[in-house]
This record gives structure tokens, sequence and C-alpha cells, in this order.
């Protein structure tokens, strides 16, 4: 059964190899299946896609795509599909699930799972001077509490350089 899920608890973790992950509770619907699979995909949500992203917290055993009212796109080298509303879209083959643990070295039912990211879709629309503009994509992310979001916007935006 087709699969989505909005994972506040996400991350990139490393340029080379490209690392991704997420973090889930239990090795429920998302993490069950990209260990079950070996792969995964990771859709930006965006603030058009928020609605949808939401739907996508369901516990029930369902088609999520059809039950959010999202199109499939076909990934290129893996079988999981994309959302193809999304303009930007990661495939990810699994390279490791970890269990988590507390600081005592109790386990819990959560686990990290980490993909490498294999191919990328990134809308062209998004790209400037070969750049990818993140607030063009009008992103949203988890702020806080139960239900509070951000959108990133341009007005946001500030540029630092690192020192040598």
């Amino acid at each position: 059964m087709r699969n989505l899920a909005p994972y506040s608890f996400f991350n990139a973790f490393s340029y080379a190899p490209p690392l991704i992950g997420f973090a889930s509770t239990d090795r429920k619907h998302t993490a069950r299946n990209a260990e079950l699979s070996g792969e995964f995909t990771w859709n930006l949500v965006t603030r058009a896609l928020t609605e949808q992203m939401n739907a996508t917290s369901t516990t029930a055993d369902t088609d999520e795509f059809v039950a959010a009212g999202l199109e499939a796109a076909e990934s290129v080298d893996i079988s999981a599909p994309r959302v193809a509303a999304s303009p930007v879209s990661f495939e990810c083959r699994v390279s490791d699930v970890i269990a988590l643990r507390g600081a005592d070295g109790q386990a819990f039912t959560g686990v990290l799972t980490i993909g490498e990211v294999v191919a990328v879709h990134i809308d062209e629309a998004m790209i400037a001077g070969g750049v990818y503009q993140t607030a063009l994509a009008h992103p949203v992310l988890r702020a806080g509490g139960p239900s509070a979001y951000f959108e990133i916007l341009a007005e946001g935006r500030f540029d630092l350089i690192r020192p040598r």
C-alpha cells in the first residue's frame, strides 16, 4: 500500500555520500516500509501542499496518495513513487536503520532511518543562476507545539560568509 508521512524529525546528514534521514516513534507505516523495501522518497512540503501533507498523518491503513488527493509520479531509480506536485523530491536507498536509545542505553520503540540520495528531482523554476532558491518553493516547516508551522519566505533570508 502506498504510504506518505509528514516527518518533523527529518534532516540531512552528509554531502558525500548524500545522506538524509527521519526518525519515527516506532516502526509504523513509513519506517517499516522503508526498512522492508530498502527505499523511500522524500518530498518537499510547500505551502500549497500543506493541507494534503496534514492528511497523510493518518494512522489508517489506506493509500495515502488517494486519501490526501495527491498524484503520484514514478521515480527513476527506485520503485517508491514521488509526490508529483512537490517541486523537490529525493529518491533514496536505505543505508541504515538505527534503533533509538536513551543516554542510559535503554531502548525505545523509535528508529532513525537513513537513506542515500540516489536521484534528485527539482523543478527548474526553483533554480536561478544554477543555484536552488529555497524561498521560491514556499516550503513549510514544523515550528514547535502540536499545530505550529512556518512558511519560508524570501524576506527571511540573510547571508553569512564563513571565516577562513
